[in-house]
């Protein structure tokens, strides 16, 4: 096996590996409230999203063509680049998966690959306009469109139920809760898998293994569909916890509404090829929920720091990523990127094994919020 074979392999590792932890990173997303008001049980609600996951990952790849060609010049980038950019997007999704907070996946990786172009090739390798059009502008759109419509949708499942008995409506929206929150583990797999399968595409055609015209090979499809899924089923409870405790307590008939309003705007984003971050959607659409019942209360401090994670997450991840890619480069070629590499997983390791001392998982994911996004016991 020569080193150009061992180094596409290291990197599309990599690719898997960043998959996998978007996977258990957003299950957040799709799940979070469903769990809360208990319209699913937890285990039962991570497994029915990792389903829905893998089937999206096949409905569409616009999403992937925007990742394998739209934000970075694929001619002026190599496979130490590509490594180095989903290395600063994996160290921002577990540092954020650590501390509970809900942070973009999306964005993580693109920064990554971003910051490692530019250290690399220059700033003529970075596509600056499509990033704005087709990235930052729709993370700006996307979570308060979601606050908009969930906030008028949260008003009206109120006001059109309000002579039904209160039994009767919880019943009611906990099943139609199953059928939102399943559109949205559907949408997130049309467009979170998308991503992977678009850095795995770039570095099979930078290596000239494909065309650049080839589109994305089957392999990476099933690939990238079978892992963001056995991410999802893992469950990533320390961010589920804080999207469906933290921000605001929510009822079925605000769950409804919140995952309604995010499944159609994933959906829409994906239609339109724009790798949307799913995490600000359903953050906006969670807000929005709590906007829309009389008396609800925000956690508005929450949501400043949730804020300040996304504004931090493109910068933060481009930072690794240009980091990652001048430490292989100064050790040159394959064995830069492998050390790189081990480094990276002890890292990875370390941290996993930090967050063993303070778990969070289906059996107290649902424990009364104590104000804190990780706490160090939660109570029964």
């Amino acid at each position: 096996m020569d080193a150009s074979t061992v180094l596409l392999a290291l990197v599309v590792v990599t690719a898997l590996t960043f998959d996998f932890t978007n996977g258990f990173h957003d299950t957040a997303n799709a799940m979070a409230t469903s769990i809360a008001t208990g319209a699913l049980s937890p285990k039962v609600a991570v497994t029915l999203s990792a389903i829905l996951n893998f089937l999206g990952a096949f409905l569409s790849l616009k999403v992937a063509a925007t990742i394998a060609s739209g934000i970075v010049d694929s001619g002026a980038i190599t496979l130490p680049v590509v490594f180095a950019g989903l290395v600063g997007g994996l160290a921002w999704n577990l540092l954020t998966w650590y501390y509970g907070l809900p942070s973009s996946s999306s964005h993580a990786l693109i920064g990554g690959v971003v910051g490692a172009t530019f250290l690399a090739a220059g700033a003529d390798a970075v596509k600056g306009s499509a990033i704005v059009a087709k990235v930052l502008i729709p993370a700006v759109l996307a979570p308060l469109c979601a606050i908009a419509v969930a906030t008028v949708g949260t008003y009206l499942a109120y006001r059109i139920t309000a002579r039904t008995p209160d039994s009767v409506r919880k019943t009611g929206f906990r099943i139609g809760q199953i059928g939102s929150a399943s559109l949205v583990s559907l949408a997130h797999g049309t467009n979170d898998a998308q991503k992977t399968m678009g850095v795995i595409t770039l570095a099979l055609v930078v290596n000239k293994t494909i065309s650049p015209h080839a589109g994305t090979p089957t392999w990476v499809i099933a690939a990238c569909a079978v892992t963001i899924a056995a991410g999802t089923y893992i469950g990533g409870w320390r961010v589920i916890r804080t999207l469906g405790k933290g921000l605001t307590e929510i009822e079925s008939p605000q769950g409804f509404a919140a995952e309604g309003s995010s499944g159609a705007i994933i959906l829409a984003a994906s239609h339109f090829g724009f790798p949307l971050s799913t995490t600000h959607v359903c953050s906006g659409s969670i807000i929005g929920a709590g906007l829309g019942k009389k008396l609800a209360q925000v956690r508005w401090s929450l949501a400043g720091r949730m804020g300040v994670a996304w504004l931090l997450t493109l910068p933060a991840a481009a930072l690794v990523g240009g980091i990652a890619f001048k430490a292989s480069d100064l050790i040159g070629g394959t064995l830069g990127v492998a050390i790189v590499f081990v480094i990276g997983g002890i890292l990875a390791a370390a941290l996993f094994m930090a967050a063993r001392r303070a778990p969070v998982n289906h059996e107290n994911v649902n424990h009364e919020w104590t104000g804190k996004l990780v706490p160090e016991k939660v109570a029964p």
